[in-house]
């Protein structure tokens, strides 16, 4: 047992690693600076592949920046022609404009991150980075960043779609669902709606479930308008045409009404009321200040021709208890709010 306890603290301990000099370190870096040849050879082939690279990639994205400009631009000019014709052709192709030079902002951004990012990393390749685990380390943080951010990224796609679909644009009056109102700025993550009572909501692209536009191309503006029972119907109906035609050649209106108003009849046999539909075509957006001048015209011309808009009629019934002193007669009476 002592010979072996010996032998065991006997063992000589085993030498430290070899350390750096660092003095030798200092003194090789500072020969090799002075050194013409260190330049000639390591320093000045890898700038010059630096240089190579930086300006190959700004070529290409000046290049490929300049292609995107002439694509979306030459489908521009051709919506532009468009333009000068009345109608809704004009609108649809001023859309089109705005569109296209949207897109092609998108896409220009687009290609200078690529193109930024592949410098960097070819940059740093050369000035002797390892890119593995730097590339690894990227992967890693890019798939954890899905997973805790899935909103955010269901946001920036939703966005994409809306712009490259030309659901909606800057100045339509469009239903989100829970809000409406005009839009006042499209970004890749949010929209920014005006409501009516100048609220700004700012709606989430990836929430956006449904979208109802209404001043996509052209807008309709709609009128029920009610005339009493014992009216004529037919002379009803020819005053609101005659009111739509005059209103064609309104100074204040000209250009906003695309046709002619129509009267499309009878649509709803109401409880006080005959409901008359009236229709009329405008451009994006105006259908409402159009709805407004024509109803307001539509009452001068019934109050000229004698045509009745009536008020709420109710019949009521009054009952009495036997032992009351009316006994069990009852009245029928009409109410109205006039």
């Amino acid at each position: 047992m002592r010979v072996v306890l010996y032998s065991v603290f006997s063992q000589e301990s085993p030498s430290p690693e070899p350390t750096v000099d660092v003095t030798e370190s200092v003194s090789e870096s500072v020969s090799n600076i002075v050194d013409v040849n260190w330049w000639l050879d390591s320093v000045l082939p890898a700038a010059i592949r630096i240089v190579l690279i930086i300006v190959i990639l700004l070529i290409v994205r000046q290049a490929s920046n300049r292609a995107i400009r002439r694509a979306f631009n030459r489908r521009a000019e051709k919506a532009q022609q468009v333009q000068a014709a009345d109608g809704q052709e004009a609108i649809a192709a001023k859309r089109k404009a705005q569109r296209a030079h949207t897109l092609s902002s998108l896409f220009q951004n687009i290609v200078t991150i690529l193109v930024l990012t592949t410098m960097v990393l070819m940059v740093l390749a050369q000035l002797g980075f390892n890119l593995g685990p730097l590339i690894a380390g990227a992967g890693i943080a890019g798939v954890a960043i899905g997973f805790g951010a899935q909103s955010l990224v269901a946001d920036f796609l939703s966005g994409i779609f809306i712009l490259m679909e030309d659901q909606y644009g800057v100045g339509d009056v469009v239903d989100v669902g829970d809000a409406t109102g005009t839009v006042e700025e499209v970004q890749l993550r949010t929209t920014q709606l005006r409501a009516v009572d100048g609220s700004l909501w700012f709606v989430r692209n990836g929430e956006i479930m449904r979208v109802g536009n209404m001043s996509q191309d052209w807008s309709r503006g709609i009128l029920d308008i009610g005339i009493a029972y014992a009216a004529d119907i037919p002379k009803a109906k020819q005053a609101m045409s005659e009111v739509g035609q005059a209103f064609m050649t309104d100074p204040d209106f000209l250009g906003q009404v695309l046709e002619t108003p129509q009267v499309w009849g009878v649509q709803e046999l109401a409880a006080d009321s005959v409901v008359i539909r009236m229709v009329v075509t405008t451009k994006p957006g105006a259908q409402f200040a159009v709805e407004r001048a024509l109803r307001e015209r539509i009452k001068v011309k019934f109050d000229e021709e004698g045509i009745e808009i009536p008020f709420q009629q109710r019949t009521i019934w009054i009952r009495q208890d036997p032992g009351s002193e009316m006994g069990q007669s009852g009245t029928n009476l009409a109410q109205g709010d006039g």
